[in-house]
This record gives structure tokens, sequence and C-alpha cells, in this order.
């Protein structure tokens, strides 16, 4: 970020904004102006709990208007894995209840907080398909239709990848879903306020966003149920959020949530232009100064605008990214969720990559606070490592 060093002259360059993305000032306001003044509980029936459910409710119009949802119809949660998971077991508890169906499906390449989730509802009893995805990422169409059983209750895919930034086509899954009266949830953690997210013109059932991927505070996400769709709680209390999501409302946060969504639904298009432009160039200053191969994990058509996974080969990406922490460049190997893992990254497998392939390789990932000084320190110093390690394996 502009401004700020590791030590010395060492600039920092954060470059892993699918991880996590800083406050932004102005979200950050927000949130402390809420903690002083608005700290009423929105549950009571005072005038200081008046305020802080005004606050709230002003907060939830927000957060939905990004996705063009009504605002009764988004309900506040911890974060982006607790929607899953309510989105997951909440859905297909139900559906076991009323002998509607046990099958789930879900793609290869979800985020850990859908696979665990499906993984867990499989040890209760639950039948899970898990779908296979295509070289760039992709579900394909063909192969969710021949996934879709009589028992189907309810299939979950991603709408942007955490690692690859692909774009799934859920306008197709979702509608097919929808011929099928199968329920579609996509996880939108990714995607929310940065590329366009409507559930009135998309075939959405259940929706999972997250604040902080949008520079707002982490702690707090909500769950789109669109109207007639219904869900059992996955615990149990007060009643709040019309007993969805029971538990006193982390008021600040999703103050802060809000202020961060009003803001990325203004600045979306302006944005993603910014980030794809400086993230192609990027790609090009890596290429020009890399001697050997520098390959592209997945699409770059249907890609996030700051999202780029680049494989070195004969480079181990934890040694690449060791070297650039230490010139003050911040990245990732795979998702932030399981970055203590020595594993390889499963997204990266379900393309069809080799241990070795998906070890080697680096996601980097841009934000507002790239610029083109930055990028271009960052992009030497990769080509710089890149080249060192490739002649000491050699």
């Amino acid at each position: 970020m502009r401004g700020e060093s590791n030590s010395g002259d060492t600039p920092f360059v954060y470059l892993d904004h699918s991880a996590t993305t800083p406050v932004d000032q102005r979200v950050a306001e927000v949130v402390y102006r809420t903690m002083l003044d608005g700290w009423g509980n929105p549950s009571s029936r005072y005038h200081k709990a008046g305020e802080a459910k005004l606050i709230l409710e002003t907060a939830r119009e927000q957060v939905a208007g990004v996705m063009n949802a009504e605002p009764k119809d988004v309900f506040f949660t911890s974060g982006g894995t607790e929607a899953d998971n309510l989105a997951l077991k909440g859905v297909m508890r139900l559906a076991a209840r009323e002998g509607r169906g046990r099958h789930l499906v879900v793609s290869a390449v979800e985020h850990s907080a859908v696979l665990k989730a499906a993984k867990a509802l499989e040890e209760e009893g639950f039948r899970l398909t898990v779908l296979p995805v295509n070289g760039e990422g992709f579900v394909e169409v063909d192969a969710l239709a021949s996934a879709i059983e009589k028992d189907t209750v309810l299939v979950s895919v991603m709408h942007v990848n955490n690692e690859i930034g692909s774009i799934q086509p859920i306008e197709r899954l979702g509608g097919l879903c929808r011929e099928r009266g199968v329920l579609f949830h996509t996880d939108a953690v990714q995607s929310y306020g940065k590329v366009p997210l409507d559930v009135r013109a998309m075939p959405l059932d259940l929706v999972s966003v997250s604040s902080h991927k949008i520079y707002g505070p982490k702690g707090v996400g909500a769950l789109y149920v669109r109207p007639g769709v219904e869900l059992l709680p996955v615990q149990h209390g007060g009643g709040q959020e019309k007993g969805v999501r029971t538990g006193t409302e982390n008021t600040p946060g999703i103050a802060g949530f809000g202020a961060a969504a009003e803001i990325c639904g203004r600045e979306m298009a302006d944005e993603a232009a910014r980030l794809s432009g400086w993230r192609d160039r990027f790609l090009g200053w890596v290429r020009e100064a890399v001697e050997g191969e520098v390959i592209v994990n997945g699409s770059l058509e249907r890609r996030l605008p700051g999202n780029l996974n680049l494989r070195f080969p004969g480079v181990e990406g934890e040694s690449l990214m060791l070297a650039l922490d230490l010139d003050g460049i911040a990245v990732s190997t795979g998702s932030a969720c399981s970055s203590a893992s020595t594993e390889p990254s499963h997204v990266l497998l379900a393309l069809g990559l080799s241990e070795a392939e998906a070890h080697s390789s680096i996601r980097f990932t841009l934000g507002r606070s790239n610029d083109e000084q930055g990028l271009k320190y960052a992009a030497e110093r990769v080509a710089y490592h890149v080249n060192r390690l490739r002649a000491m394996a050699w």
C-alpha cells in the first residue's frame, strides 16, 4: 500500500487481496462512529436500541443493493463461512426432514467452507456428488445435467473461484437447476462488489457474501435467501435475523459492511477496468523479465479483474513466496484458509495439474492499494527470484 514500508527503504506491496482486504478509511470511520454512538442492542425497544436498529437496517439495504436484492431477504452472519454452512446444512436438513431428498451436488473447486460442509453432511448420511471442472476451471453444464437426480435438493457452485479467479457460468448452471426444480446456491464471496451480481436477473436461490473481501471489517457476512426458500437454522437462541441466524448482531461490523458495499457498488465498473489493466501489465512485465516459461492457471478471458495465478515450472512456489515476503511483497500459494497446509491446491489439482505443477504456482491478487510503482517493483523481484531459483535447481 502507498506510504507503507516493511523496514528501512523496502516498500510493502500487497498482492493478496483475495485473502483479505485492508479496511477502507471511509469504512473504518463508520465502524468507529457506530461503536461509540450506535452501541445499543437492536433487539431492545427503547430509543437507544432504535438507533442501533436503524443502523442495522440501513446496512441491510446497502448490502442488498449491490446484488439487487430486497433487504428483507438478506440475513447477516459472521462471515462467508457461516453463510455457506447455513445455506447447505439448513436446506439439506430441512429437505431430509420433509422427505424431499438427500442428494447434494458441489463443484470440485469450491472453497473449503462449502466442501467441508458438504463432507459433514455426507457423514450425516446425505449423498454427495462432487462435479469435475475442465482445464480452465469451469463447471460444464452437461456435467451438472448428468449429476442431477430425482432426489437432488441443492447444487452449490461458486461464482468466482478464490484461487484462479474463474467466473463460473452461474446463469446457465442456475437456469438448469431451476428447470429441474433444484435449488441453486452460489458462494459469491470473491465476486460480490467486484463484478455484476443480480439476484433478480440471475437464477439464484441462495447467495453467500462477505465483508472483509470488499475493504470492510472481518467477522461479518450475509446470506441472501430467495423468497419461498426455507431452511433450518444451524444455531438457536433469541430469534434475531427472523430466526434464520439467531444471536445479537455485530452492529458496528455490519455498519462497516454496509458502507463497504455501497462504496464498491458505486466504484465497481471503474475499479474493474483499472484492475484488469494493471493485471495485464503486471503479467507482461513478469513474462518479459523471467527467463523461461510463465504459465497462467485458468482462463484470462472469464476471470476476476484483479486475479492472476501463475505457474513457474522448476520453481517451488513456497520458496518464491517466502523470498518475496523478505522483499516486502505479499502473495499466496493458494487459499488463505489453507495456507498453513503443505498439501497442493485442490483447485489446481482439479484442473488436471500434477502435484509438482500445483506446488510451482503463485496467486497474485490486486486491489485498491496497487499502483504502477509497486507493481513494477513486484514484477522485477518476481523475475529476479524465479531466475535465481531456476539457476540453482538446474
